[in-house]
C-alpha cells in the first residue's frame, strides 16, 4: 500500500504552508488508494510544547484530513532508544566524530557557504587526535557529525525533476547529534520514515537539499528509502515567507473566519488544483489530483484571498 504522512513539528499553530503540505500529501496517497500516517516531529522538546501537537491533530480533523493511524500519533521525543540504536551502527563503523566549532565559527564570513545561504562544514574537527578532543571536552561538549563521502547522490523528485548533490562538496559532514544529546533531524526523519513503512514523503521544497544525505543513510543504514515530492513554498502577497509567527496565517485565525471547506478551496485555488476559490471538502479533489497541475516555482497567495 501507499503510504503517506504528515510530519508537523509543532513549534507553534500551523499556517497555510503547512496546510499546502498536508493537503499535497494527502490527496497524492489517496489518490493512489493509500493511507497517510501521522507523526509528530518534538524532538526538541522545549520548542514544542505538547499542547501545540494536540492543536494540530485537531485541526487536522476540522479541515476533513484526519491521519488514518497511528492512535496516538508517534511523537519523535519518545523515541530517543531508537535513534540511538541507529546511530551506533554508524559510530560502530567510525563515520561519528565529535564536534566542538561554534556557531560563530561555523556561520564566519570565511566559511563555505551555498548559494542558498547553508553552511558547508568544512571538516575542521574531522581530523582531531584523541588527546585534542580531551583537551577541547574539557572546555565545551561536541556535538556529534557524520563523514559522508566524496559522492554524488542522485535522484529523481516525483514533483521537481532530477537533483543531485556531492555530499562532501555541496553538504559537508552534517551532525547527527547536538551537544545537548539531541539526535538531529537528517537521522530521526530517515528512521522514523523506514520504520513506519512510509513510502512517499510529500515536503517543502525548502527541504530538497537534505535528500540526498539522507538517501546516503538510508543506505548506510540498510534501510528501504520513500519517494519524494517537494512542493513549491508558499509565499505571502507580499512575497514573504509563512512563519508560525503571523498569526493571521495561523489555522487559530483561519477558524474564526472560514468554514473548513473555504479554506481547503482557496488553498487548492492557490497551488493550481481548482480554477476558483470555491469551496471544497479535501476528498471532492481526490479524483482529479496529479501533480502536473501543481506549480514548480514557488506560489504567492493572490493578494485578499485568505
Amino acid at each position: 500500500m501507499i503510504t503517506g504522512r504528515y510530519a508537523p513539528s509543532p513549534s507553534g499553530r500551523m499556517h497555510l504552508g503547512n496546510l499546502l503540505c498536508c493537503l499535497l500529501a494527502w490527496l497524492s496517497a489517496k489518490s493512489k488508494g493509500g493511507q497517510v500516517l501521522l507523526r509528530i516531529e518534538d524532538l526538541d522538546t522545549q520548542r514544542c510544547p505538547r499542547h501545540f501537537a494536540d492543536a494540530i491533530v485537531e485541526d487536522l480533523a476540522w479541515l476533513g484530513l484526519s491521519a488514518d493511524g497511528p492512535e496516538p500519533p508517534l511523537y519523535q521525543s519518545e523515541r530517543a532508544e531508537i535513534y540511538q540504536y541507529y546511530y551506533d551502527k554508524l559510530a560502530d563503523r567510525g563515520l561519528v566524530y565529535p564536534c566542538f566549532c561554534s556557531r560563530s565559527q561555523l556561520h564566519a564570513a570565511s566559511a563555505p557557504h551555498r548559494s542558498d545561504g547553508q553552511v558547508i562544514y568544512a571538516g575542521t574537527c574531522r581530523h582531531l587526535t584523541p588527546a585534542q578532543v580531551a583537551e577541547k571536552r574539557k572546555i565545551r561538549a561536541p556535538a556529534w557529525r557524520v563523514r559522508v563521502p566524496d559522492e554524488e547522490i542522485a535522484f529523481v523528485d516525483g514533483h521537481m525533476g532530477p537533483y543531485a548533490e556531492n555530499l562532501a562538496r555541496d553538504c559537508g559532514d552534517f551532525y547527527l547529534r547536538r551537544a545537548d544529546g539531541v539526535f538531529a533531524y537528517q537521522l530521526a526523519v530517515v528512521v522514523d520514515d523506514a520504520l513506519m513503512g512510509v513510502t512517499e514523503v510529500v515536503r517543502g521544497a525548502d527541504l530538497l537539499s537534505s535528500t540526498p544525505r539522507q538517501l546516503w543513510l538510508y543506505r548506510e543504514l540498510g534501510l528501504t528509502p520513500p519517494a519524494f515530492y517537494h512542493l513549491p513554498l508558499l509565499l505571502a502577497a507580499d512575497g514573504r515567507r509563512l512563519s508560525k509567527r503571523d498569526g493571521d496565517q495561523s489555522l487559530e485565525h483561519l477558524r474564526q473566519k472560514y468554514a473548513p471547506e473555504e479554506v481547503i478551496g482557496r488553498l487548492a485555488f492557490a497551488c493550481g488544483l481548482q480554477d476558483a476559490p470555491r469551496p471544497v471538502r479535501p476528498e471532492e479533489l481526490v479524483s482529479d489530483f496529479c501533480w502536473a497541475r501543481v506549480p514548480r516555482q514557488d506560489l504567492c497567495l493572490p493578494e485578499g484571498l485568505f
